[in-house]
């Protein structure tokens, strides 16, 4: 039998490789299948609310939190790289931008991801359950550390003098400051989220973006994310290392299940390509 054919966009047909092969029998990666888009707006919303439950269910462990938040402060001393406390003060002075950033770090965090979930399932179906379930498993592995590992964001470390900038400037912002800190756990720093999740938008529009400014803009999306979490006091430039170490468990995890990281794989899927799960 010959190899199953995909119908490309421009209307011809291009062999896809199966990512099954005989050579090895007992590693059968799961094919790609085509999204429908009930079940993906059901998944994702319950994964949300499952993960923000989880999340906030977690002891608020302060004593520990501000005894660990204090040794990362420690060991970024060490390391040379403790510039979290000068871009604060220095970003706050500015209002306009300071009050920016809060709103950027309250919206585009979920607005983003979002935005690239709906353009995967409408321009790339046969990638959009890799790279969705590279995201899912970036959130749900952060989930152990913020178990695992209660650290306080710098502006709640006691003698510290970092600016918690959206009670400073009465903005709309993070629910773990202002009226809506009763909502969040406020002690689930590490890892960083914004982090994860803004470098698996940047790495996916990347990899798969077809013009130049959207590949820039891909790199500039964590890029400024990284700024704005340190600008407002939300994270320490450790707390991105771990969300980045959660979006390559993600990534591994993946590759996995599908036997290729998702940009390798076919661009749409087609009725009688999947491969059986028996």
């Amino acid at each position: 039998m010959g190899e199953p054919t995909v119908t490309c966009p421009e209307g011809h047909d291009k062999a896809v490789p199966h990512p099954f092969t005989a050579a090895n029998p007992l590693r059968r990666p799961r094919a790609p299948r085509r999204p429908r888009v009930w079940f993906e707006v059901l998944l994702i919303a319950l994964s949300y609310w499952t993960y923000s439950l989880i999340r906030n269910a977690v002891p608020e462990q302060r004593t520990e939190a501000l005894r660990n938040a204090d040794w990362i402060w420690r060991a970024e001393h060490q390391l040379g790289i403790a510039a979290e406390q000068s871009i604060n003060h220095t970003v706050n002075s500015a209002t306009w931008l300071i009050v920016g950033m809060n709103y950027y770090y309250a919206t585009l965090h979920f607005v983003v991801t979002l935005g690239v979930l709906v353009w995967l399932y409408r321009a790339h179906p046969g990638r959009y359950a890799a790279c969705r379930l590279g995201l899912f498993a970036t959130t749900g592995v952060a989930l152990a550390g913020y178990y695992f590992y209660p650290l306080a964001p710098p502006r709640l470390m006691t003698g510290a003098h970092f600016i918690d900038t959206v009670v400073v400037h009465r903005t709309w912002g993070s629910m773990a400051s202002g009226d809506l800190k009763s909502m969040s756990n406020q002690y689930a720093a590490m890892p960083s989220m914004h982090i994860g999740w803004s470098l698996w938008c940047g790495l996916t529009l990347f990899a798969l973006a077809a013009t130049p400014w959207a590949r820039v803009l891909s790199l500039l999306y964590p890029t400024l994310t990284l700024v704005v979490i340190v600008a407002t006091a939300n994270h320490f430039w450790l707390d991105a290392v771990g969300g980045a170490l959660c979006l390559a468990f993600g990534y591994a995890l993946s590759r996995l299940w599908y036997g290729t990281l998702p940009h390798r794989l076919p661009r749409t899927t087609a009725p009688g390509t999947l491969l059986p799960e028996t």
